[in-house]
Formats: structure tokens, sequence, C-alpha cells
């Protein structure tokens, strides 16, 4: 593990945005069965917001910042995927317009597909 991106994750946990509090509150004390997600979780030299490592999961919050940087983001997201893990992404807005729709998008990538008894 990368020891800045730790670091960088301990501080990130203190200073959480007020979207991310939302998000931590619906995703926090295994509310989703028993898959248990981690905030500000580092992944190489990442920092992830949400993370499932059961299941390989990442969410992630996206604020205004994120539309001045989509390359950095995509070249991220691509380090994610090619160590295994699914990213998904949503915007703030979607969060508080929709937090039943940003549930149920988690909600499927946590459920195991209809037939698969694993």
């Amino acid at each position: 593990m990368h020891r800045a991106s730790t670091l960088k994750a301990r501080q990130l946990r203190r200073v959480s945005t007020p979207y991310e509090r939302v998000l931590w509150k619906l995703l926090r004390d295994r509310q989703f069965d028993e898959f248990k997600f981690r905030r500000q979780q580092p992944i190489g030299r990442y920092v992830a917001d949400f993370a499932c490592v059961g299941v390989m999961l990442v969410v992630e919050l996206d604020g205004r910042i994120h539309d001045e940087q989509q390359e950095y983001d995509a070249v991220r997201d691509q380090f994610l995927q090619d160590n295994g893990w699914k990213v998904l992404r949503f915007s703030n807005r979607d969060l508080m317009s929709h937090p039943e729709g940003v549930w149920l998008a988690i909600e499927a990538h946590l459920t195991p597909p209809i037939g698969n008894e694993n």
C-alpha cells in the first residue's frame, strides 16, 4: 500500500463533504445485508470515496470539481478496473435528488445474479 495514499485517506476522513456524510449514512453499519463498506479507502496510489472490499466495488461521489478533472478520473477508474474493481460514480445532485436510485444502483452490484447460488 502506498504510504502517501494512506495518509491522504486519514486526512480525507476528517474533512468529508456534507454529501459524503449523507452517503456514508446509507453505506455504514452493513446496511446492505452483510456487505461492509469503508470510507476513504486507499487502493494503490489512489483513495476511493467508498469501497466494499468483499465484492471489489468502489463508489465515487462526484462534486463540481470532477467536471474539471475528467481525464484524471478516467485514468484512475481504469487503474481500479485493471486491478479488479468495479467503479460506480454518482453526482452530488444524484444523491440529493434521487437517494433511492443511488441505493438501488449500489444494491444491484452487491446482489449475486439470479441463478448464481454462490
